[in-house]
């Protein structure tokens, strides 16, 4: 099929808006000698796209109806048995709606995605799949998974099942919503600023954002290569080691992974903490908004960790209180350069693409008023520091984040892992209809002092319930070297074992 040809009106305005000038007569020149370059266009459109089959049957599935969605949780349901035996036989698991699953609809919580059906399986889908895994749909997701809160997405908030009425952390809010609820054993979530981590820690679960690079994203939606993670949500520290062994390892298609080293987490369930060196960041207590009863939980459970014979010492990292202003150019700048102005993609990228996913997204143009309004004031923040400084801010924070990962791995080279409150406050209540946009943003993007850091830089870092107060859970934050998952999950499963932390 011959692709559309330029026309001379739409030659000049794309030469004009290269600041250049030409006559008609030029243009037609150029035109006239593109004609071969657009025959090679038309042959390759002949071609068959290069994606990975689908090789488990499945069928579309349903749009819940509210009496089977209770919290807003599910976007999707539609079932999808994988083989009969593998680790995750007998597993029912909740799929992020960034997710592509083939043939299933996938919306990333936006009204301007709504309809878009992909043709492909994600990689962690795929191998979900093949280790037995069954598949029980869509997790919901904030819009286009731009907030920390869970009252971003379209077209309800997701409600914390733990206290109705309040957060459930966001952006993978469904899934930590469906674990709670019991509904799921597993469940995907996706982080590039703590979006694993934070509805892990309000809805008092086991998130765990892997590596950089641990877990293919091929097949998830992206916002921005550096600092795009996915990985898995749990009820248990068990099933989330598991969970990683199964989704963990190079697939050949994304190039955020980088020689990623593997391991069988399972075998540090049951270690114990005896001998492990654990550093309490001093500059991950005492924010501006940390509520007190969630610094003192968390200094309790370092001193329970102490107790089961981890050696524990106070270090202070001054640069982790800056980790903030590093990331925030790249996930502004990056996430309006790639996912949007990208159409989720961009350029430059040695992946999988999905072209299909592309033509569907390009649509946001047509219905940017629909966008959220914590997507909006993230583009236009992006936008700017795109027009006025050419991404030199970007370009900046990208090479001090070499620096903060270095400030990390001088405590981690004494240390097994770095702890710290997850979030320094507890779930907040919904945003109503009737509340001002100063307290979106603010429910949207409070708690990312501690949790976006590790994105910027890599390491791996898991949200580990720690107890609670005033009904709602508190959450520690384990931090360990890139590619030692194997110490955070010691430490939390001795952690875990070591009582009730509901009752802590």
């Amino acid at each position: 099929m011959a692709i559309k040809r330029p026309t001379t009106a739409q030659m000049s305005g794309i030469i004009a808006k290269l600041g250049m000038s030409m006559d008609s007569g030029e243009v037609d020149f150029y035109l006239e000698n593109m004609q071969g370059i657009f025959d090679r266009y038309d042959a390759l459109d002949e071609m068959p796209d290069e994606i990975p089959a689908v090789t488990w049957p499945r069928t579309s599935g349903h749009r819940p109806k509210p009496e089977e969605n209770p919290y807003n949780a599910w976007y999707w349901k539609s079932e999808i048995k994988g083989a009969p035996t593998g680790k995750l036989a007998g597993k029912t698991v909740a799929i992020k709606d960034n997710v592509m699953v083939a043939g299933v609809p996938m919306m990333n919580g936006a009204s301007t995605l709504e309809g878009f059906v992909p043709d492909v399986d994600a990689t962690i889908v795929q191998r979900i799949l093949d280790a037995g895994g069954t598949i029980l749909g869509k997790a919901t997701c904030e819009y286009f998974c731009l907030s920390g809160g869970s009252h971003t997405s379209s077209p309800a908030p997701v409600e914390n099942p733990r206290k109705p009425g309040y957060s459930a952390g966001g952006s993978s809010s469904g899934s930590g919503a469906l674990l709670v609820a019991n509904e799921v054993d597993l469940a995907i979530g996706g982080d590039q600023g703590g979006s694993i981590r934070m509805p892990a820690a309000y809805c008092g679960v086991y998130g765990l954002k892997p590596t950089h690079g641990l877990v293919p994203y091929t097949g998830v939606m992206p916002i921005e290569l550096t600092i795009d993670h996915t990985g898995p949500m749990s009820r248990t520290v068990a099933d989330n080691a598991l969970f990683l062994e199964v989704l963990a390892g190079a697939d050949g298609l994304d190039p955020r992974q980088y020689d990623p080293a593997t391991a069988p987490y399972t075998e540090a369930l049951g270690a114990g903490v005896q001998g492990m060196r654990i550093a309490v960041v001093r500059e991950g207590f005492g924010h501006e908004n940390s509520e007190a009863d969630v610094d003192a939980k968390v200094r309790a459970a370092a001193a329970k960790l102490e107790s089961l014979g981890a050696t524990v010492t106070e270090v202070s990292i001054p640069m982790h209180s800056q980790g903030i202003v590093v990331w925030t150019p790249i996930a502004l700048e990056g996430l309006q350069w790639q996912m949007m102005q990208g159409n989720g993609y961009g350029m430059n990228y040695k992946g999988l693409y999905s072209p299909t996913l592309i033509d569907a997204h390009a649509g946001w143009r047509a219905k940017a008023d629909e966008l959220s309004q914590t997507l909006k004031i993230s583009m236009f923040a992006g936008q700017y520091g795109i027009n006025a400084y050419r991404g030199r801010y970007y370009a900046k924070a990208q090479n001090i984040a070499r620096r903060l990962r270095a400030a990390y791995d001088a405590v981690l080279a004494e240390h097994d892992l770095l702890l710290m409150p997850t979030l320094p406050l507890k779930a907040t209540r919904l945003p109503g209809p009737g509340d001002a946009r100063e307290d979106t943003f603010a429910r949207a993007f409070e708690m990312l002092a501690n949790t976006a850091p590790f994105d910027v830089t890599g390491h791996p870092a898991m949200a580990v319930p720690c107890g609670m107060s005033d009904g709602l859970p508190v959450s520690m934050m384990l931090t360990g070297r890139h590619f030692d998952e194997t110490s955070i999950y010691r430490a939390a499963h001795a952690f875990e074992q070591s009582g009730d932390w509901t009752a802590m």
